[in-house]
């Protein structure tokens, strides 16, 4: 058996070095990040230099966000924004078992203004975030947003290391990516049984870095066995997505997971490392020569519309009614992960 059906755990690795060190030094941490991406698909990475009070400034908007009355928050719906930004009501998310998870979010991306030429032009993706009327909360959030991005670059770059390649080999492609970080809350609920809560998925993108303040994700194994990964002080879980499995034609794997119910109040905080919309990701000369075509290429931004447009209520039934499409030849979801290659 891989190490990748076998695996138990989820390995830890300092990034220090991989941002102030030597290039010998970025290149050894690079190597840990490779293995842990072929053989798990997550890592838990620590050293990233992110100041814990951004951690705290987010944690303490989010809670007052959601603190709000319904009515206040729908006021900024993600229904109401043309680039996919703003609060996500309970049961508006739906995976592909088909089950409605118990959980809220507000989702937001990289803040661009009215005029921007894509959003003029009708990108899905792009545009300017929806901000609730609360003080302090745009500031907060933001300033989280770019200091998680800006670690998400650091690891691109050792990515890039652990395939082989320049550093800054995919620089090229992050240039104005629709990058989404999640702010979730997970309600307390007494009459919780340790089940899944959020559905089995991979994410759609390069890469996740993940912080959270309670236990409930689990990871997939080769063998099809759950495995926890509870939030360590400090550190930020990340994972391969379905681009990077692309470009590596499956030797990074994109790992099916999931969050099951638990009882405890639950914040979580994903931070979506996307490539720019137009990129065509297809698998590295080095990865299609070895003669196995697991992957085929896609457009990164389509690829993440259609998954997002699949999964969300609103834009189930803007497609239905003739208003929005979905990319031609569009993957179904859970077409990536471990869950998807036990299934087919």
């Amino acid at each position: 058996m891989s190490a990748s059906e076998t695996f138990q755990s989820i390995p830890i690795v300092d990034v220090t070095k991989l941002r102030t060190g030597t290039l010998d030094e970025q290149k050894a941490v690079a190597e840990e990040l490779g293995k842990a991406a072929r053989d798990v698909g997550f890592v838990y990475i620590t050293g990233g230099g992110i100041d814990e009070s951004l951690f705290e400034g987010v944690l303490d908007a989010t809670k007052r966000f959601f603190a709000l009355p319904h009515e206040e928050k729908m006021k900024v719906y993600i229904g109401n924004s043309r680039c996919h930004r703003g609060y996500v009501p309970e049961g508006e998310e739906v995976f592909a078992s088909g089950s409605k998870d118990k959980k809220e979010a507000y989702d937001l991306s990289m803040d661009l203004p009215a005029d921007d030429p894509d959003y003029v032009a009708g990108n899905p993706l792009l545009g300017p975030n929806q901000w609730p009327d609360l003080p302090g909360f745009a500031q907060a959030v933001d300033d989280y947003y770019r200091a998680v991005f800006g670690l998400g670059r650091v690891l691109l770059r050792g990515f890039s290391l652990a395939l082989g390649e320049e550093p800054t080999f995919f620089d090229k492609y992050v240039t104005k990516p629709p990058s989404q970080l999640r702010l979730i809350h997970y309600p307390f609920d007494a009459s919780a049984e340790d089940r899944p809560g959020i559905g089995a998925h991979t994410d759609y993108e390069c890469f996740t870095l993940l912080r959270s303040t309670a236990a409930g994700l689990e990871v997939l194994n080769g063998a099809g066995e759950w495995i926890d990964a509870p939030p360590i002080p400090g550190a930020y879980v990340v994972n391969i997505g379905d681009m990077m499995e692309v470009w590596t034609n499956g030797t990074f794997v994109a790992t099916s997971h999931r969050v099951r119910k638990v009882s405890e109040e639950r914040y979580s905080f994903p931070l979506f490392f996307a490539a720019d919309y137009d990129t065509v990701v297809a698998p590295l000369p080095r990865f299609a020569e070895e003669g196995k075509a697991l992957r085929s290429p896609l457009k990164a931004g389509e690829h993440l519309f259609a998954q997002t447009a699949q999964s969300f209520t609103y834009l189930k039934e803007r497609v239905a009614r003739g208003e929005l499409a979905l990319p031609q030849d569009a993957a179904p979801l859970s077409s990536f992960g471990q869950e998807a290659r036990l299934k087919y």
